[in-house]
This record gives C-alpha cells, structure tokens and sequence, in this order.
C-alpha cells in the first residue's frame, strides 16, 4: 500500500484530474457524436501523459526537490523508491497513453500527447534552472489537454480547438507567476529562474497584469466561432474582469505574499468556473 501511494504521489493526481477535465471540455465543446470508447479512450490517454510528465519530472528532479518546503517529502527526495524505478514507471505511463491513443482515438491526437508530454520533460524542465523564459515555454505542453479533447472528437486542429488552446495557455501564466511570489523562497532555494527571483516582483505583477487583461478577449473567441454563446460569454466577462481586478490589486505598494497567495487561489478556482459554464451553455443551447 505504501508504493502505492508512492506512484501515486509520483503522478499528480489533482494536477491529472484538471488535466483530464480540460480535454472532456474540449471534447464535449466540439458537439460530435457521443462515443464512449473514443471517450474513455482519449481521457485515459490524457490521463496517463499527465501522469508521466509529473513522475518524469520527478525523476529529473529529485535531487533539487529536496531544497523546497512543498517538495521536500515526495518518494524520492525520501528514498522511498529507487529512480530507477520512478524513471521505468514514468517511461510506462508514457509508452500506454501513446499505444491508447493512437489505437483508439486518432493520430492527431496521439502525436499532441506524446509532443506534450516530450517538450514538458525535455525542454521545459530543464530550463526551468537557466531562464525565466521557461514560464511561457512551459505553458504549451500545458495548454494542450483541451485541444486533444477537441481533436479527439474532431480529427482536426482548427479554430475552436486553438482558442481552447489559447485560453489555457494564457491562463497558466498569471497562475504560475502568482505561486512563484507566494512561494518565492522556495524556488530561490532550488535555483529555479522565476521571473520574481531573476526580475524581482515589480516585473511579475506586471506581466500578471498584461497576461491577464490578454486572457479577457481570449476567453471570450469562442463566441465569434460560434461554439458558445451569451451564457458562456457573460460568465466568462465576469471572471476575466475579477480575473484581472485581482491582478491589479498586486500593483499597490502594500501587496505582497497574501496578495500572491490570494491570487494564486482565485487563479485555481476560475478554471472550472469557466468549464462549468461552457458546459452549461453547450448544454442549454
């Protein structure tokens, strides 16, 4: 049961279950048949990247996790397994969710996953210690869940699924500047190149600022696309508008860790406030 929990820990499952409820989004967005196998196929398939970028990410990982606060009890900063045995779990996950996908969805979808789950391993999490600029690169292989979801019902990458895309994209980078000022030590003390830690906060809540007021007209490209309406239209207003009045808050002298802490957790909760109402919209009308 420990090992158990240990992979377990490994894969992230509440990062895996976000991943997983942007691609059903995405899935559900594209208005085709409902087929269960494609379904189950393509969430499993998601599923099972996510977890294997998170357990390769790890295993790259593991002696720098040992440094932070929030990382310090995972499996293999404890040696509670061996990396060999991370690295052969990771590779697995891996291995399945390509197989799955390719088998029982469609190419299209198949080859996002594996480029997702590659750049996520091979280019983002290294460059987290050399540049800033990995926060951006960064945000591709986790945009991509939705627009799987989408391909997988489609075939296709087209204009709906690149918005879905976009949205997620631009949403991770306010998301991940506000836990890089709430948890600032920690990733000083990794040698992790945060824009807080490279730039200083000043620069950050800046950035915070533009990306958010970017994720406003983004949010709201599914209404010309014609695959939402006012219902989803209006809540999105709403939360990109409090989205960036939050973002704002940060540019007040006083605004330091709650702040960014605040923001952070508003960050968590608009996303599937957004899902939810596109789900309602998609289903009422």
């Amino acid at each position: 049961m420990s090992l158990i929990g240990d992979l377990r820990e490994l894969t992230k499952p509440r990062i895996t279950r976000m991943n997983v409820l942007m691609a059903l989004g995405g899935y559900a967005l594209a208005g085709g048949s409902f087929k269960p196998v494609t379904v189950g196929a393509a969430m499993a398939g998601t599923a099972l990247a996510v977890m294997s970028a998170n357990t390769l990410n790890q295993y790259l990982e593991r002696g720098i996790d040992g440094r932070m606060a929030r990382t310090a009890n995972r499996p293999l900063v404890r040696d509670r397994m061996t990396p060999k045995a991370a690295l052969g779990f990771g590779l697995l996950l891996g291995v399945a969710s390509s197989a799955i996908l390719l088998a029982f969805v469609n190419t299209v979808t198949a080859a996002l996953g594996l480029f997702a789950l590659l750049s996520y391993v091979l280019i983002y999490t290294p460059l987290k210690q050399k540049t800033p600029l990995s926060l951006v690169i960064g945000a591709v292989p986790g945009a991509i869940p939705p627009l799987m979801g989408w391909t997988a019902a489609t075939g296709m990458i087209d204009g709906p699924g690149l918005a879905l895309f976009a949205i997620l994209l631009v949403w991770q980078l306010p998301h991940f500047l506000a836990i890089s000022m709430y948890r600032y030590d920690d990733y000083a003390r990794a040698g992790f190149k945060t824009v807080p830690v490279v730039r200083g906060d000043k620069v950050a809540k800046a950035q915070s600022v533009a990306w958010s007021i970017a994720l406003v007209p983004i949010s709201l490209s599914l209404l010309p696309l014609g695959v939402a309406s006012w219902i989803y239209g209006g809540v999105a207003l709403v939360l990109g508008l409090w989205f960036l009045a939050w973002s704002l808050r940060g540019l007040k002298a006083d605004a330091g860790v709650q702040w960014a802490r605040g923001f952070f957790l508003f960050s968590i909760a608009y996303l599937p406030a957004l899902v939810i109402a596109l789900a309602v919209d998609v289903t009422v009308l």
